[in-house]
């Protein structure tokens, strides 16, 4: 298991200074030092604010104040920087010019809470997500955004990151790894279970205690670790793959759901304090089992809206045509809102249309932390 994220909230004000930045960097580096000591692997630090919203003056003002964290960033050597979510319909057009103008910024849009979805917020965003995939030809620029679904503050995984409350951090891992190895020794789904809760539950007591030693020490509020099972590119840590070793079939057929539930299930009972999705992520372009049986068609965008609804974290990734209209992003975003609300579960939905691209072609990123697959159907 490696750490894949540490991220630092923070409150952000119009008349931010670049001293409190570097002060935020400075905290997040020494976290990652400690860490490292003890034998871990931290791919990224990052920073993340309160909703933009909170400090946004004028259009010329936060695209300034992007291109100043943008900078900041990269100065202080953090990976990337979040800030955060609006709820305000009319800022969602903005996103757009924001994107633009920073390599390294993240931005999202709250589309519903747990009793009702914004439509506007909705048509606005698939209006959006159209816009930003003319930015690059490939349409990369929608990896810095996604629309939220009764997402709570606290989460260390991006793009959903915001920041609310005093100043904090958390910890998000990359830990598929831990489920090839639990399944792979197991002789049955009972088993699998069993010992994917004991691997689980020792490794994130590890970290939990290095991060609650760095937050007496720092004194900053530590906010949780998201136990959410995060995917790999490397085959061997493959969570499609992991599926399959408990005899179920490819990932995508009957069974897959059982199996997601029960991880579920475990992440729902480890005594550590969480935070974010704590649900199992299945990103398309981020694992290699799940770009390869993508490819082969074992499973669609339907069937994982359906393994959101007992597990996951929403739609992550998913690779679509360039030519996608908005009403089907619009009625996608609907889907995924009334799930939400009717789970009461945070979600999310990160949609990539490709220009020039149709369904049942092949992306051509070259992204280390993509593997590229088939262009999928809503």
């Amino acid at each position: 298991m490696k750490i894949r994220t540490i991220t630092a909230g923070f409150n952000l004000k119009p008349s931010f200074k670049e001293i409190e930045f570097r002060k935020i960097a400075e905290f997040i580096k020494n976290s990652k030092e400690v860490f490292e000591k003890e034998g871990y692997s931290v791919q990224t630090i990052r920073a993340t604010t309160q909703p933009w919203e909170e400090y946004f003056e004028s259009k010329e003002q936060i695209i300034k104040l992007t291109k100043e964290l943008d900078s900041y960033t990269q100065k202080y050597d953090i990976g990337y920087f979040n800030i955060g979510t609006t709820y305000n319909t009319r800022n969602i057009p903005l996103i757009y010019d924001i994107i633009k103008n920073t390599s390294r910024g993240f931005c999202t849009v709250f589309i519903s809470d747990d009793k009702k979805i914004n439509y506007n917020a909705a048509r606005q965003t698939a209006k959006l997500i159209k816009k930003l995939s003319k930015i690059r030809n490939d349409g990369f620029s929608n990896l810095q955004f996604a629309a939220l679904f009764n997402t709570k503050p606290g989460c260390p995984f991006y793009p959903s990151s915001y920041h609310g409350g005093e100043k904090s951090f958390a910890i998000g891992t990359e830990n598929s790894d831990l489920v090839y190895k639990a399944f792979s020794k197991s002789k049955s789904i009972k088993t699998a279970a069993l010992n994917l809760n004991n691997i689980l539950k020792k490794e994130y007591k590890k970290i939990e205690d290095i991060a609650e030693q760095i937050s007496k020490k720092e004194n900053v509020r530590y906010g949780g670790i998201d136990v959410s099972i995060s995917t790999s590119i490397e085959p061997y840590e493959s969570i499609a793959y992991a599926f399959e070793k408990l005899g179920l079939g490819k990932f995508g057929e009957a069974g897959t759901l059982t199996i997601a539930r029960i991880i579920t299930e475990i992440l729902s009972q480890l005594a550590v304090k969480k935070c974010g999705y704590s649900g199992l992520m299945l990103p398309v372009l981020e694992d290699h089992g799940l770009a390869k049986r993508n490819i082969e068609g074992t499973y669609n965008v339907s069937d994982l809206l359906l393994f959101s609804s007992v597990c996951g974290t929403g739609l992550d990734t998913i690779p679509l045509p360039g030519i996608v209209s908005e009403e089907k992003l619009y009625a996608l975003l609907l889907d995924i809102a009334s799930l939400s609300i009717k789970l009461n579960k945070p979600l999310s939905a990160r949609l990539m249309p490709i220009p020039g691209k149709k369904a049942g072609e092949i992306t051509e990123y070259n992204f280390d932390y993509f593997v590229n697959s088939k262009i999928m159907n809503i």
